[in-house]
């Protein structure tokens, strides 16, 4: 009782008198003598004592018929299916009838009746107390006031598909059944006036269970839905008992004398009596209702169980029977009326409770109504704020954390801002990073306020909070600790979560443990300890010189992570890929520190001899410097053939190298370059610069041969020596002399600028000259002599074959040596042919085949030469190369290339020239005129 009046009361129902729609607006009129109701399939099924039953609609539209004879006294509407189930009577007397109605179709005008069968416990006659009918339409119970029960089970509609059976049996009458199917199990609740009992129906010997030792009246039981686990409720004067099919449930101490009790979604509807019964005797032996008084009040309260507060509660005249159809609770009076209630939305049952500040009420009443999660976030808002403005920020703070994922986490924070909130404030933005909900500033804030609480071991333990509950950005993380000055929380984090940058930023700008981190940088997989050592090798040099040469020589090679043992070991299983990088691109890294240079570059030579031009570039460098700056005399031929090898080896890029050379005055060098780049005119004058004549001479001989020019050169250095050159320009002179590389002229002319070469140094060569050139005259003229003779030959034979007779005289055939016979063919080349041996062989009936080959060669020797005649380009650079350019010009002169020149700029109509003279010579010679005899 006290329970129950801590219960707070609300009105979450409206009243409302059911009117009739088509009778101006009047109340609605119930048939009389209603003996009981039931609802379901969208209409209100009614029992008229006179044996009809009666139907409405929605729409306020009655029908009836006439279901049995006398009266019909219970009555059952299934919710799933269109069956309506009966019990009444046909005749008079204690013979009560089952029938089964389908209300979907006729016979007759009336519902299909499929079914009939009496309700009597072994044959005795006694009156039916209550009815229940499974969903499933495979069992069916019939209580009596004999304090027995008949079940049916199999297809209630249809007769032999079904057999019926007495299931329980007593002294005290039945007041309520109900049954209950969880999953494959199925119950049957059996209420009496003093006990409660459940029979397990899936089991074959239907074992029972007594459960409790006192019952309940008639029409005070029910059963809830599935989401309150399908409790059976027993309404009783004191309590409402709610039972387990194997045990008894939570109990309610709802006072007053019950008449009524129904089920429905989530709600207790019980009517009661202020005054109580003096006994629980049967009134009426139909079972119908216990007695009251005309002027006796009865009170309709509608219960949340699970909210614990009552919904609705109202006064009525004589309550014939609550129904819930079309989503509201239909209440029938004895005096005809029918009242309505119909439920406030969720929402404005909320704000109701708002107003009373009610928020936890509101919470518990969101979640059984299921709203959805935004809704419930604002009712944590709210209640949040009132809590916050009651003053009580541990609560509200409470409230906010339930609001995370819907709420803006400003609109909290900004109210917890206050130094004096911090800990709420820290509550809060935990929670936050615990659903993964917040960003950067949200872990900035946090950790601020760990470290303005000096909150060591909250700071740990967010930190250093397992991989799978991380919920902040760890970079942000890092920075703020960092800036707060937490450094070994920053470079925990770091390390953890392979943030390698920020470990090495620490451990270097921060902690100075440069040792540390070149450890940890040998620990990084090869692409991260590659970009590390390129970030921090000038650093890590300059205080850890020696390891840091170590790393880089593996990183450069073949590098692998250094692990522990265990990890070495599954790394030798996977066979993991080696890695290398650039050299080259470390080489920056030793800029102040020239012996860690040396050592790395040439470990890296020796070991990966296909290094990078760069390698070898800057050792030659370094090889250079220690060669320039080396005083003993040993030790600077061993460093000067230390790079000779490296220029040797093919690796080092020729122009870098020949400056590095020059640069450091490396005479060997230098000259090795020159000439493995064919730069002989550069060792010329490398000699020529340093005065060194008799290598001056020496590398003439050795390269002439590719360069001609170099001994022009040689003379003309020699030539502007004042010093006593002879004998040194004796031997150029020779081999000038021999090889013919320069005119005479040429070379008194260069030899005129010394003022030490006398006459006797170019007598010989004079002498020579001059004697060859005689020789050379004489042979020039004998060969014009010849070719004049051989011409004017040519010119008498052309012109005795123009102006006489030729007389062929021939008598065998050049072809087939044969005797001429008639028809014959003569040349004027003396040549005979038969007709038919002309025939055969020759290629064209104006050419001797005997003289073509030949004339075919004269004439192709001209017309090369006259193709050659615009080679240009081609005679230009024959004159410029060529030692003797009047050779060169005289044979272009004899391929006609200035004759050319001479026909085109006739004018048209002139005689012919000379040119043109020798050219038709030259035409009769080679192309004789046939004669046919």
């Amino acid at each position: 009782m006290a329970a129950f009046l801590q219960w707070r009361r609300f009105v979450f129902f409206d009243k409302e008198t059911v009117k009739d729609a088509g009778d101006n607006g009047k109340n609605f009129v119930l048939p009389v003598s209603i003996s009981a109701c039931d609802s379901g399939r969208g209409h209100i099924d009614e029992l008229h004592m006179e044996g009809q039953i009666w139907f409405l609609t929605r729409s306020l539209q009655l029908s009836s018929f006439q279901a049995y004879k006398l009266r019909v006294t219970h009555l059952y509407q299934l919710k799933q299916h269109s069956i309506l189930v009966s019990v009444g009577q046909d005749e008079p007397g204690i013979n009560p009838l089952v029938k089964v109605w389908n209300p979907d179709k006729r016979d007759s005008g009336n519902p299909l009746c499929t079914r009939i069968f009496p309700a009597i416990p072994g044959n005795k006659p006694t009156e039916v107390s209550c009815l229940s009918v499974h969903e499933n339409l495979n069992f069916m119970a019939i209580g009596f006031t004999d304090g027995s029960v008949v079940l049916t089970k199999g297809d209630i509609t249809r007769d032999r598909h079904s057999k019926t059976l007495t299931l329980h049996e007593g002294t005290c009458p039945i007041t309520g059944l109900a049954f209950r199917q969880q999953g494959k199990v199925t119950h049957l609740f059996i209420a009496t006036l003093e006990k409660v009992h459940c029979y397990t129906l899936s089991v074959k010997e239907y074992p029972k269970l007594e459960l409790d030792t006192h019952g309940c009246a008639l029409r005070c039981s029910a059963l809830t839905d599935p989401s309150q686990d399908s409790q059976f409720i027993v309404a009783g004067d004191d309590c409402v008992y709610l039972y387990q099919p194997d045990e008894r449930g939570p109990c309610f101490a709802f006072d007053g004398h019950k008449l009524l009790a129904h089920w429905h979604r989530g709600y207790l509807l019980l009517v009661t009596t202020d005054t109580k019964s003096p006994n629980n005797s049967l009134i009426r032996p139909d079972f119908g209702s216990r007695e009251t008084s005309p002027s006796e009040k009865q009170i309709l309260t509608i219960y949340d169980l699970d909210n614990k507060f009552i919904a609705y509660s109202a006064s009525f005249d004589y309550i014939i029977d609550v129904l819930a159809e079309w989503g509201s609770f239909y209440i029938l009076t004895r005096d005809g009326k029918m009242f309505v209630l119909q439920e406030k939305d969720t929402q404005t049952k909320l704000e109701m409770l708002f107003k009373k500040n009610l928020f936890v009420m509101a919470i518990n009443l969101a979640k059984s109504q299921h709203l959805d999660s935004d809704g419930l976030s604002e009712i944590f808002r709210q209640y949040g704020d009132h809590l916050y403005i009651k003053g009580d920020h541990d609560g509200a703070i409470q409230q906010y954390i339930r609001t995370i994922g819907k709420l803006e986490p400003s609109y909290v924070i900004r109210k917890f801002l206050d130094a004096q909130r911090i800990h709420n404030l820290t509550a809060y933005l935990q929670a936050l990073h615990r659903q993964s909900l917040a960003n950067a500033d949200h872990t900035t804030l946090l950790l601020n306020c760990y470290t303005k609480l000096k909150d060591s071991s909250k700071l740990e333990e967010f930190i250093k909070s397992s991989e799978s509950e991380v919920h902040f950005d760890v970079e942000i993380a890092i920075k703020v600790l960092r800036q707060a000055g937490y450094h070994s929380h920053a470079v925990f984090l770091a390390e953890r979560h392979q943030h390698h940058e920020w470990y090495l930023k620490i451990q270097l700008e921060d902690l100075k443990n440069y040792q540390e981190a070149l450890r940890y940088i040998g620990r990084l997989p090869f692409e991260q300890a590659e970009s590390n050592m390129k970030r921090y090798g000038k650093t890590l040099m300059h205080h850890v010189p020696d390891g840091t040469t170590l790393l880089l020589k593996g990183l450069c090679t073949d590098y692998q992570p250094h692990r522990d043992t265990a990890d070495k070991d599954s790394l030798d299983r996977g066979q993991v890929a080696a890695n290398k990088a650039n050299s080259e691109e470390f080489i920056p890294v030793f800029a102040n520190n020239p012996r860690e240079l040396r050592a790395f570059l040439e470990h890296m030579i020796e070991v990966e001899p296909f290094s990078s031009h760069g390698v070898y570039d800057t050792l030659l460098e370094l090889r250079l410097q220690d060669w320039a700056h080396e005083q003993d005399p040993e030790r600077k031929k061993v460093l000067q053939g230390a790079a000779l090898s490296l220029l040797r080896s093919d690796n080092t890029v020729f122009d870098k190298a020949l400056v590095l050379c020059q640069m450091h005055n490396f005479k060997e060098g230098v000259l090795y370059l020159y000439e493995k780049g064919k730069l002989y005119q550069q060792i010329m004058h490398y000699h020529m610069q340093n005065e060194e004549y008799s290598k001056v001479v020496e590398a003439c001989k050795r390269y002439g041969d590719q360069e001609v020019c170099l001994w022009e050169q040689a003379l003309g250095y020699f030539a502007r020596k004042e010093e006593d050159c002879k004998a040194y320009i004796s031997q150029v002179l020779h081999h000038i002399d021999q090889n013919n590389l320069m005119p005479p002229l040429l070379v008194v002319q260069t030899l005129a600028h010394n003022s030490t070469a006398t006459l006797s140094v170019i007598k010989d060569y004079l002498i020579n000259k001059l004697q060859r050139e005689n020789q050379q005259i004489e042979d020039d003229e004998r060969k014009i002599r010849q070719y004049r003779e051989e011409t004017a030959h040519l010119r008498a034979e052309i012109q005795e074959l123009r102006s006489s007779a030729k007389i062929f005289q021939k008598t065998k055939c050049s072809m087939c040596n044969s005797p001429l016979e008639l028809p014959s063919v003569h040349f004027l080349c003396s040549h005979s042919f038969h007709q038919h041996c002309f025939d055969s062989y020759a290629e064209s009936e104006a050419e001797c085949p005997t003289c073509t080959p030949g004339n075919r060669k004269v004439m192709d020797m001209l017309r090369a030469q006259d193709q050659k005649r615009d080679l240009h380009d081609h005679f230009t650079r024959q004159l410029r190369c060529s030692n003797d350019g009047f050779s060169v010009v005289a044979d272009y002169f004899g391929r006609g290339v200035f004759n050319k020149l001479t026909l085109v700029t006739d004018p048209p109509g002139n005689k012919t020239g000379v040119g043109s003279l020798e050219t038709d010579l030259q035409r009769d010679l080679l192309i004789h005129t046939k004669r046919n005899t």
